[in-house]
């Protein structure tokens, strides 16, 4: 059976950079040399899903560079 999540939770850059105790400066270096996962765009505002983090958390995006 598969299982839709209907409400996803998104972070901002603040909150990513608040989760892994880093500066906002961080998260944006850390996207461009890929050692973060890609964030997605809604209404033009740039997200992170939290489910893509906890992946790469976990090392199925790469190992997490903290």
């Amino acid at each position: 059976m598969n299982t839709v999540i209907t409400n996803p939770t998104y972070f901002t850059d603040k909150a990513v950079a608040t989760r892994y105790d880093i500066g906002r400066s961080t998260v944006w270096d850390w996207l461009k040399k890929n050692q973060l996962p890609h964030p997605v765009k809604i209404n033009g505002r740039t997200r992170w899903r939290l489910a893509d983090l906890e992946a790469w958390e976990n090392g199925n995006f790469g190992e997490p560079k903290l």
